[in-house]
């Protein structure tokens, strides 16, 4: 079984079956408030499934792209709950619940505020799928930065189908793939920095 957190927009939690069956999917759309929302998300999806952490197998954890604080949120709540219990933890950058399995070529689009948006190209002539990101790029400059790809479908993230995540790393498992980096996806540098 596995227990995706994803804390790229809002805080979303997931307990998803080895046989890929949503056993229980929840979230919170607040995009301030991870740390008051973790918690309480994580002891829901054992609530509503009727499942123990023991059942848990394997722990995902989307690396974003996101915000610094919120990402590091849900990454530490993973982190931590694979620790506890001696689980893997599986990251995923969190674009791939929407575009890893799409039967067409997309671009999936998050809000990365201050006017830029965060983009990944998914296409079937990429080997992993995700071709092109998590890159950054400026609202107006978004066309000319997908180039040839500027035409295809376009996926505006307002939340992240956690469950997909679980998926996701299912997927990569089952072929042997080799899963991203368990660095987070910030994509900029954070707003506070070390004096000098």
């Amino acid at each position: 079984m596995f227990l995706a957190i994803d804390s790229s927009i809002g805080t979303a939690v997931a307990l998803v079956g080895a046989d890929g069956t949503t056993l229980a999917e929840v979230q919170s759309s607040d995009r301030r408030g991870h740390a008051e929302h973790i918690g309480w998300l994580i002891a829901e999806v054992f609530e509503l499934s009727t499942r123990t952490p023991s059942d848990v197998t394997f722990v995902v954890m989307g690396v974003g792209p996101g915000p610094f604080t919120g990402l590091r949120v849900g990454m530490a709540a993973a982190g931590a709950f694979a620790l506890s219990r001696s689980l893997p933890l599986l990251p995923v950058v969190s674009h791939d619940a929407l575009g890893y399995f799409s039967p067409t070529d997309v671009v999936v689009v998050t809000d990365a505020r201050r006017g830029e948006v965060a983009y990944s190209l998914y296409s079937d002539t990429y080997p992993e799928r995700r071709g092109v990101g998590p890159a950054l790029a400026r609202v107006e400059e978004l066309e000319g930065a997908l180039g040839d790809a500027a035409g295809h479908s376009r996926i505006f993230a307002e939340s992240i189908p956690v469950a997909s995540l679980a998926l996701v790393a299912a997927d990569y498992l089952e072929k042997g793939k080799t899963f991203p980096s368990s660095a987070p996806q910030y994509l900029r540098a954070p707003d506070v920095s070390m004096p000098r």
